[in-house]
């Protein structure tokens, strides 16, 4: 376990950079469609964030592939930079110095299960748009809310990044020998910065973006459908048990998935205790009862390898899928 006073101070998921084969679909679904912000553009490269966002929170490149550059996180000061280099090399993880726009100083790693990962502290700041309505677009997207990764041991990834990087347990999913399905941890005092699924991986997930209200994440519905679209919605509008949101799960011309989400709670309290779901409890997934499409559970975007191309998903000792599917 990584010593108190070394562990990193991490604030909060921060960016994701996605690889897409298209930027023209890609501009038409985030920004003519979602309505996502273009804080900046260059030759074959969008940054998008959303009206509450004051940086830019999704960076799309355009590449022959489809794939996931690497999920950052802010921390708190240049020395949790310097705690994570130590961390690395205790380790034996691989790491560089990199920069992107707008952050000159940003750490490249690849954790001890293959998810590239990067962590920086100064970011350019821009003002948000939040209160210029008249500049709102689309559905609404507010910020960045969370990532979830699909990993082939939920348990081991869940304990290193607390044990390590001081997340922090909000709920899980177990099944009757008591095994780790899922995992939702988090830095910030909500629900979840980063979550954690049972699969081949590691892959993402999705990502995931929060809403105003449940009403936004409706209108997202009528805009793909009234976009001749519909095929983009993968699973929802609905409530989940796990986190009480309400959300929404679209796949991006790239199949990359993204979740709209709204209505969850707060977990900064010290006494609070995490809550435990069973797998096939259909609450658990959706509260009313709906089942979830199979593809939520088998269909994931690659991860780059530190040293370029793919990693290549592993499967867990734990197979298969919740029952409750269509």
């Amino acid at each position: 376990m990584t010593e108190a006073s070394q562990m990193p101070n991490l604030i909060r998921i921060a960016h994701a950079v996605f690889t897409v084969k298209s930027l023209e679909a890609s501009r038409e679904f985030y920004v003519d469609l979602l309505g996502m912000n273009v804080l900046h553009e260059e030759p074959g490269t969008l940054y998008l964030r959303g009206v509450e966002d004051r940086e830019w929170t999704l960076k799309l490149e355009e590449k022959g592939t489809s794939t996931v550059r690497h999920l950052a996180y802010r921390v708190n000061g240049e020395a949790d930079l310097d705690a994570l280099v130590a961390l690395a090399e205790r380790e034996g993880l691989p790491y560089r110095w990199e920069e992107e726009l707008d952050r000159p100083r940003l750490l490249r790693m690849q954790d001890p299960f293959d998810i590239p990962v990067a962590f920086y502290h100064v970011s350019q700041k821009y003002p948000w748009l939040l209160q210029d309505f008249h500049l709102h677009r689309g559905p609404g997207l507010q910020r960045v809310d969370h990532v979830n990764v699909m990993v082939p041991d939920v348990e081991k990834t869940m304990r290193w990044y607390m044990d390590t990087l001081g997340f922090r347990l909000s709920e899980y999913t177990v099944d009757e020998q008591e095994r780790y399905w899922a995992a939702w941890i988090q830095r910030r005092g909500g629900v979840h910065d980063l979550a954690l699924t049972n699969g081949p991986g590691p892959r993402l997930h999705h990502w995931a973006y929060w809403m105003p209200d449940a009403m936004s994440i409706l209108r997202t519905c009528d805009i793909l459908a009234g976009a001749r679209q519909p095929e983009r919605i993968e699973r929802g509008p609905g409530r989940h048990g796990v986190s009480n949101a309400f959300f929404l799960y679209i796949r991006d011309p790239d199949g990359h998935r993204i979740e709209l989400y709204t209505s969850d709670y707060i977990t900064v309290d010290p006494d609070f205790e995490p809550i435990r779901w069973l797998r096939d409890d259909p609450r658990r997934q959706t509260l009313w009862g709906a089942r979830t499409p199979r593809s939520w559970f088998e269909e994931a975007s690659e991860m780059e390898a530190f040293d370029g191309g793919t990693v290549q998903p592993v499967a867990g000792e734990l197979t298969g899928i919740p029952v409750h599917v269509i």
